[in-house]
């Protein structure tokens, strides 16, 4: 059984449905930005930052016990090295922690979600260096006092691992080293979070997925295990055991990678180590080192992202696996055995909302349903320690993936498409309901 306080809740950014771009002593950060450095299509958002009171009081209708969100650094530290944080910002985010507990939410805040400062960008080529980590950790110090006593759970990145599976302009080497320097902030972050509040839980947040091998192939099977450890595992072994795996050696040897690892990295690493293992799961991917064999999802021909033909794909060719959710939950607490939170899994989908109002997303309701009874298996069955889970998003908001309004994954509607037509206005859509039942029933 799921435990009788189970965190059921919804997962949403900062940037992603705050909008208020230019308020408050915001400034923007690099997710604000194209790369002509114009507005992006986050800038407005879906106006929670008029609107948050609005949308909690929606979540506490459905029953939410926890409410995950980020803070948008540039609220706080508008050119990210400031000594002094804005009064401003805390005091927004503070109102909306205080709505939360209103409502008996507990917020769960991610401090970084793909934000940094564009001035840092500017300054330092962001992650690269390594005087980010005490701006970092000033951003840190800053809302772990001002929110002491308020906010119990924490995440330090987002996905830190995504790094991994993206080329970046500088390429592995960049890469490595802007994750080594994340990793270290966040070891660090965990102990200052300790020394001012002994009772705040800070986890690390993976890119989650499950990884299958196409064929029987005894090579398949070894590249998909290699695939997945080096893409999963390697930053969640490091933040959960304190060290870097043995296999870190041999990938950084095979990417041409040299990290400038120091002695006060490795004990930070150690004395900082995650408190709680949290990730995101959508779906799964399938690995071959047969050459043209398989269908490629992402059309680059990769031996990494296959379609697998026992699956079927949502709109957006994301196949829908509930079940790797089962497999994926195991191997982590296999390994770990580490309370963990699923916190985020959602379905994107072109909703149709109809001339009275309704919108019916019975095929989100069968996606939600099948996943949530995979991670109930899992901790019924395979003895998974799990503390919640927060879909993504409980509310509509702007994809980051691909900058529309349209791709909704929402209980509730928010009128407002790709065209700029809507007034915001929120309605609650079939799985709204269905998701109260499901938290009312536990």
């Amino acid at each position: 059984m799921l435990r009788k306080d189970f965190l059921w809740g919804g997962a949403v950014t900062a940037h992603q449905s705050e909008g208020g771009y230019n308020e408050g002593g915001k400034v923007p950060a690099v997710c604000d930005l194209t790369t002509t450095g114009e507005f992006s299509d986050f800038k407005d958002g879906i106006d929670t930052y008029h609107r948050y009171k609005e949308d909690i009081a929606l979540f506490a209708e459905m029953g939410f016990k926890m409410y995950r969100f980020s803070i948008a650094w540039t609220r706080i530290f508008p050119q990210g090295d400031e000594s002094e944080p804005n009064e401003a910002g805390l005091k927004f985010y503070e109102d909306l922690i205080d709505e939360c507990l209103k409502y008996n939410i507990e917020p769960l805040i991610t401090i970084s979600h793909y934000e940094v400062p564009f001035h840092l960008t500017q300054k330092w080529n962001s992650w690269t260096d390594r005087r980010m980590i005490d701006c970092f950790l000033n951003f840190c110090r800053a809302i772990f006092t001002r929110y002491k006593g308020k906010v119990k759970y924490w995440l330090t990145f987002n996905e830190i691992n995504i790094l991994l599976h993206f080329e970046g302009k500088g390429g592995k080497q960049v890469a490595f080293e802007s994750l080594h320097h994340q990793m270290v902030a966040s070891a660090k972050a965990v102990i200052a979070a300790h020394e001012i509040d002994e009772n705040i839980s800070v986890g690390c947040m993976i890119a989650g997925y499950c990884s299958y091998p196409y064929t029987c192939d005894p090579k398949d099977v070894l590249a998909n295990y290699k695939a997945f450890q080096d893409k999963f595992g390697y930053c969640a072994d490091t933040m959960v055991r304190g060290y870097y795996p043995v296999y870190a050696s041999r990938l950084w040897k095979q990417n041409n990678v040299t990290l400038n690892i120091t002695k006060d990295d490795e004990e930070a690493l150690k004395a900082g180590k995650a408190d709680f293992l949290a990730y995101s799961y959508y779906m799964s991917n399938v690995v071959t080192t047969h050459q043209n064999e398989g269908e490629s999802l992402d059309g680059a021909g990769t031996s990494e992202n296959l379609k697998n033909p026992y699956l079927k794909a949502s709109d957006w060719g994301w196949q829908i696996d509930p079940l790797g959710l089962r497999w994926s939950l195991n191997w982590f607490y296999d390994r770990f055995e580490l309370p963990m939170m699923i916190v985020e899994n959602g379905f994107g989908a072109y909703d149709k909302k109809e001339a009275d109002g309704t919108v019916d997303d019975q095929y989100r309701i069968d996606y939600l349903r099948s996943h949530i009874e995979a991670m109930k298996d899992a901790v019924d069955y395979d003895g998974v320690d799990l503390l919640g889970y927060t879909m993504w998003s409980p509310i509509d908001i702007v994809s980051a993936s691909t900058g529309e309004y349209d791709k909704r994954y929402g209980f509730i509607y928010v009128d407002m498409d790709d065209q700029g037509h809507g007034d915001l206005h929120r309605s609650r859509k079939d799985s709204f309901y269905w998701y109260k039942k499901v938290i009312a029933s536990n």
